[in-house]
């Protein structure tokens, strides 16, 4: 992977607010769970602004140490729960893995439903005071912001034409609602950690598998598998928090400080979505546009208007009426009056 965190510190460094004072911030050090540590999102970005940005612009106030859920033997929906422990004082995982918590977790990215990053970023904005709700009531959790990793698109290691060809298809998943969507449309949904796809690949265990278009060829799935469907089934969106104690706890001028600046970290994600998406494609095939990831030999399969109506009919008939007969009215009532008026559909409890 070429490297491009010069380019990414200019851009992010004249998005951020002027810097606060430093003798306004008292001395204060942050313990900062991460999303997942070997990806763009991760690296390119959390890293950078919790150790670089955050200690600089704070004058040297505020001081962090940072390491990937991942690379604590965490698998991500355990997350949620340390921190309103307090056993992780700042964390980020990615919201879908945490529908087991509470469905209201899935209405912010119900599979298929956000066809382009724009669509996504406009709903994960629109929900952002039903989460805040939610995590503070429920969880004792303050949420800072969100992020999100490219396009979650289908990975085969056979031919596939359409979507229609999940069929019959063990397809590796994560999180209840695609889980759901590839039951719907006649496959066999599997959940495993992100790090064990490559070799349940391998040996056939899967026949596909879904992920990030970017995140995929990064860990080396178009070694091992052969077609690629160029269609967004999710988004994964990335939640940052914090314990709610522990946010109580810090000094009023550094809460401030944090909230400004984690709108800088939240846009830059967000701006390179669609740059990441994109280049998954172009890697993923290889063409010499790619410049962000590694060349594979996959065939890209550009979904057709049968596989959008099909995907839209799946989740209005199906998977959409599952999802509202486990949440409740309230969380119905919230999701018709952001998601639903995003996307055009209703949830009827």
């Amino acid at each position: 992977m070429k490297r491009i965190i010069p380019a990414i510190a200019v851009a992010v460094a004249a998005m951020l607010p002027a810097a606060v004072p430093a003798q306004t911030l008292p001395k204060t050090h942050l313990r900062v769970v991460g999303s997942i540590s070997n990806l763009p999102q991760y690296k390119d970005y959390e890293v950078p602004f919790w150790t670089k940005t955050v200690p600089e612009r704070s004058g040297g106030a505020i001081t962090t140490e940072i390491k990937g859920f991942n690379e604590m033997g965490l698998k991500g929906p355990e997350v949620l729960r340390l921190m309103g422990q307090g056993v992780v004082e700042i964390g980020a995982t990615v919201i879908s893995y945490l529908a087991a918590d509470d469905p209201a977790n899935e209405m912010v990215d119900l599979a298929g439903l956000l066809p382009d990053v724009a669509t996504a970023r406009r709903v994960t904005e629109a929900t952002r005071p039903v989460y805040v709700k939610l995590y503070r009531e429920k969880f004792n959790v303050e949420l800072l912001g969100f992020g999100t990793y490219p396009a979650q698109v289908l990975f085969c290691n056979g031919e596939i034409k359409g979507l229609a060809d999940i069929k019959g298809k063990k397809v590796r998943v994560a999180g209840r609602s695609l889980s759901e969507l590839v039951e719907a449309l006649g496959g066999t949904p599997v959940t495993m950690a992100f790090g064990e796809v490559v070799p349940a690949l391998q040996n056939k265990t899967v026949d596909c598998a879904i992920t990030g278009s970017l995140s995929g060829n990064l860990a080396k799935w178009h070694e091992v598998t052969t077609h690629l469907l160029a269609l967004p089934l999710s988004w994964n969106q990335i939640v940052y928090a914090v314990n709610g104690k522990a946010w109580a706890g810090y000094k009023p001028e550094v809460r401030a400080f944090l909230s400004k600046e984690i709108q800088g970290l939240e846009k830059s994600v967000w701006d390179a979505a669609e740059t990441f998406t994109v280049q998954g494609y172009e890697c993923n095939a290889g063409t010499d546009k790619c410049t962000m990831g590694q060349k594979g030999r996959m065939k890209v399969v550009q979904p057709s208007a049968a596989d959008r109506e099909l995907l839209r009919k799946t989740i209005v008939e199906v998977t959409l009426p599952k999802w509202a007969a486990r949440c409740s009215a309230a969380c119905v009532a919230d999701f018709n009056a952001t998601v639903g008026k995003e996307t055009g559909v209703t949830a009827k409890k």
